[in-house]
């Protein structure tokens, strides 16, 4: 289908305004560019009962977190989530909005970890700090009333792939135990050769270009990209990872390598759900003030959540 109306505006608008590609842009312009547009396409934040910021002990120094807790009794499920920005670009403030969203919605517990951005720190400083945040959210969900038996990972884009390789990890190290993995786009293999990334070209949207310059980024060498924590799909098992919820957009290059990270999980006995939203394109999740489809997926991800991390005394 074409672009839904209000993706459309927005290409039009970037349009009108001749919208330089953060590709284009000095890593300074890019980080402030993307921060910004995000910031006005998120709609008005949503209030929480309480916001913590607090640093944790990463594999190379302090690393920033920051606890979202919504209205309601205790104890809560608790969400760990990873920003995007292709691994080079982001911030706690990137993923802001999401997680308040998704904290009242789910009830969740919802604990936002900063991690090193390349190509100051390329892989695999990401996937590691990330896992350290996951370890930290297990141990301290307690402080914040949260009930880290019931404990989910999710993020977008490169937040998505870095919540797959932090699967990867917990399983391979005996734990934190995950009950969910939510992946909105995510990258899932560094040589995607899919007709996505074929056919996404345009400078106005996210697309073939935009990947490839995250990628040089992020990667010391190209053959980096094979290993399992840059590139899930590439893993040699997926067999024992959390049941999974992957969100993919029609006019996204990442489509077709997120529906096939699914695929791939229900091979591997691993159930994984895949919802495409027509008509919209990469980054959609994080516009869900002007993008009605970003609202949405936003509550069927707390759908997802609620139910995945229910008290198995509740739960059907």
């Amino acid at each position: 289908m074409p672009l839904e109306p209000h993706t459309q505006a927005l290409y039009d608008r970037r349009a009108a305004r001749d919208v330089r590609p953060l590709y284009a842009m000095t890593l300074a312009e890019a980080r402030a560019a993307d921060l910004a547009a995000i910031q006005a396409e998120a709609g008005d934040p949503e209030p929480v009962e309480r916001i913590v910021d607090a640093s944790l002990a990463g594999p190379a120094g302090p690393l920033p977190v920051r606890v979202y807790r919504p209205a309601g009794e205790g104890p809560l499920p608790v969400l760990v989530y990873f920003y995007g920005g292709g691994w080079t670009l982001g911030s706690l403030e990137t993923s802001d909005a999401i997680c308040r969203s998704l904290a009242n919605a789910a009830g969740c517990l919802t604990v936002a970890v900063g991690y090193r951005l390349a190509p100051e720190h390329p892989f695999p400083a990401a996937p590691h700090d990330c896992f350290a945040g996951l370890r930290w959210a297990a141990e301290h969900a307690p402080r914040f009333g949260g009930d880290p038996g019931r404990l989910a990972v999710a993020g977008d884009s490169a937040g998505g792939n870095l919540a797959a390789a932090v699967t990867l990890l917990a399983r391979d190290a005996g734990g934190p135990d995950l009950r969910a993995q939510v992946l909105v786009y995510p990258n899932t293999d560094h040589r995607a050769d899919t007709p996505s990334r074929r056919e996404i070209t345009d400078p106005l949207l996210f697309n073939d270009k935009s990947v490839r310059w995250y990628w040089d980024n992020y990667l010391p060498a190209a053959e980096d990209g094979d290993h399992p924590l840059a590139s899930p799909l590439r893993a040699a098992d997926h067999a024992g990872l959390p049941p999974a919820l992957v969100i993919t957009a029609e006019y996204d290059p990442l489509r077709d390598e997120g529906e096939r990270y699914a695929a791939r999980l229900r091979e591997c006995g691993v159930s994984a759900e895949a919802v495409r939203y027509p008509g919209v394109a990469h980054g959609f999740f994080a516009m869900a003030g002007t993008v009605p489809a970003g609202r949405h997926a936003l509550e069927r991800v707390a759908a997802y959540l609620r139910t995945a991390l229910a008290d198995p005394a509740t739960k059907d």
